[in-house]
């Protein structure tokens, strides 16, 4: 019998870093062509991306440089376009200190909030000018992607009244693109409300629908089963008595709130749609005390968890024993 060999395992994260070398490497590549190439050819024929980003989740904020053969236009409206259909937003049209042409203007993405229903799929960007009867159409240069900023926000990767995530990119030739996708399947509270008697948390759901929904509140060890409720359309509503929530001993007990339906899916509730880096920190909660009857005295404190999930904390107080 010949000796079985034994093939080490690959490092953690070994697979990972060839990709992103790869396309570090193929966007060096890319931005070297449209410097070099590209946007030579293509200057006196597009409208020059100054800066550009998406700071809430679904407003869309431009500011952009016209090439000189475009004059001084006496009116402008972004073109947002997929396939058959399009959308415009105005624009303002201005000379900047050099008497430049320059263009400022602001989408709005999503029927909810009033903007463009830009579902999703890849959107073009550009600009149509006029002046008097003439019409022309550019295309927006996206130079480089928007670069992260550090501090205690960060950008917005979806929109807080839909959850749809847009996103802006550029073709190989580096015309600007909006790219959008639907929301992501979550669980997002809305309010929590705690009382001497108990919890009740309001939350809605994104990106799916839930089949005879139930919501667990799930502990070390332990697991309470309470109904869901509708208080109002879009809103959906499950309460727990805090004398069901003890903990066990001296040290406290964690509860996680769980949304279960009828097909065997189950979605933490917490918050995601939001542009801060320390839930914990900055959606804080008054914490309660209070005494079950029958029971020991203890402090209730709702929280968030730096990814943002809901959790209750119960700790029996020192005096208690």
């Amino acid at each position: 019998m010949s000796p079985r060999t034994t093939t080490p395992a690959a490092p953690r994260g070994g697979a990972a870093r060839p990709r992103r070398a790869a396309r570090a490497r193929a966007a060096t590549l890319r931005n070297q062509l449209m410097q070099s190439v590209f946007l030579p050819l293509r200057q006196d024929r597009t409208a020059r991306l100054d800066y550009a980003a998406i700071l809430d989740g679904h407003t869309v904020n431009l500011h952009a440089r016209l090439p000189v053969s475009a004059g001084l236009p006496e009116s402008a409206e972004v073109v947002l376009s997929r396939g058959r259909r399009t959308y415009t937003a105005e624009a303002t049209v201005y000379a900047g200190p050099d008497g430049e042409a320059l263009v400022d203007a602001v989408v709005l993405l999503g029927a909810e909030v009033g903007g463009a229903p830009a579902g999703p799929g890849r959107w073009r960007l550009r600009l149509r000018l006029r002046s008097g009867r003439r019409t022309r159409t550019v295309p927006l240069l996206l130079l480089a992607p928007p670069v992260p900023y550090e501090g205690p926000t960060r950008p917005m990767t979806a929109s807080s009244v839909t959850g749809e995530r847009h996103r802006l990119g550029r073709s190989f030739r580096g015309s600007a693109r909006v790219v959008s996708t639907g929301a992501r399947p979550a669980a997002e509270v809305v309010k929590v409300h705690l009382t001497h008697a108990g919890i009740t948390v309001d939350f809605r759901l994104l990106g799916t629908r839930a089949d005879q929904p139930w919501a667990e509140f799930v502990a070390s060890g332990r697991r309470l089963e309470q109904p869901v409720t509708g208080p109002a359309p879009g809103t959906l509503r499950v309460e727990v008595p805090l004398d069901r929530m003890p903990p066990r001993g001296k040290r406290p007990d964690h509860w996680d709130v769980v949304l279960c339906d009828a097909g065997g899916r189950r979605f933490r509730l917490g918050r995601r749609l939001h542009d801060v880096r320390n839930p914990l920190r900055v959606f804080a909660m008054r914490s309660l005390a209070i005494t079950p009857p029958g029971l020991p005295p203890m402090i209730v404190q709702p929280r968030y968890t730096p990814a943002g999930n809901l959790r209750v904390t119960c700790t029996r107080m020192p005096e208690a024993g």
